[in-house]
């Protein structure tokens, strides 16, 4: 029946054909020398019905997208054993052992992102920003941050807060550096009294201005110690940071 053949093992059918109402085969297959092309002037949609009829799952093909409805979609590997990308209505999972964004804008996720680890390309700078608004990293045992051969850099507009609730802010290095800290000066107090033979009273008194020096102990404690003479900071077991 021209490109229609029938032979032991079912239909054969060579060619371009056009089917006009539905097919309902079980197995579609192509010649092992060519592969099978589906082609429509619009979609080509492959459905999954049920034996009730009810629509399971679906695959559409078109000009503008392809879209796929069904409980849970799986890509895997070549040998059909590891999954590598996964969707439902619960989670999307990636499952390979690499996830690369390539785009110039990064990765933007709208809420909460959870991972044990993020790490940059060899010889790549890791960047986390937040353009217009706040960005926070909690972790119920703590935050590390590290920097193993270079600089750890925090820079801020306003104020940049230390603060420890109950334990204790620790500064570990040969040699810490406050910079561009203003210069104190040292004055003693003056008073000038004007005397008369029964009475003295106090015609003008300057202000004492109090300098203090913060010193550092040996076991890394900051203390506030009154310069001058009396200062405690230059003993031998203090150590004089700035005054």
């Amino acid at each position: 029946m021209g490109n229609l053949r029938v032979t032991k093992k079912g239909i054969r059918l060579e060619g371009i054909s056009e089917f006009l109402l539905p097919l309902y085969v079980k197995e579609i297959h192509s010649r092992k020398d060519s592969p099978l092309v589906l082609q429509s002037d619009r979609n080509v949609t492959v459905n999954a019905r049920n034996h009730m009829g009810q629509l399971t799952g679906q695959l559409t093909v078109g000009a503008d997208a392809v879209e796929a409805q069904c409980k849970r979609f799986e890509v895997r590997a070549s040998d059909g054993g590891k999954v590598l990308f996964s969707a439902d209505e619960d989670e999307i999972v990636i499952g390979a052992d690499r996830l690369k964004v390539t785009g110039t804008e990064g990765a933007v996720f709208g809420h909460s992102v959870e991972t044990p680890h993020i790490r940059a390309e060899p010889s790549q700078d890791l960047k986390l920003e937040s353009p217009t608004r706040s960005l926070v990293m909690e972790a119920p045992r703590g935050v590390q941050v590290s920097a193993a051969a270079g600089d750890l850099k925090a820079t801020c507009r306003k104020e940049l807060h230390l603060q420890s609730t109950e334990g204790e802010i620790f500064l570990d290095a040969d040699t810490i550096r406050l910079g561009n800290l203003p210069m104190g000066s040292f004055s003693s107090s003056s008073s000038s009294f004007s005397s008369s033979s029964s009475s003295s009273s106090p015609s003008s008194s300057a202000p004492r201005q109090t300098i203090y020096e913060l010193c550092s102990c040996p076991n890394g404690k900051l203390y506030l110690s009154p310069a001058g003479a009396g200062s405690t900071c230059q003993s031998s077991s203090n150590i004089c940071l700035w005054s």
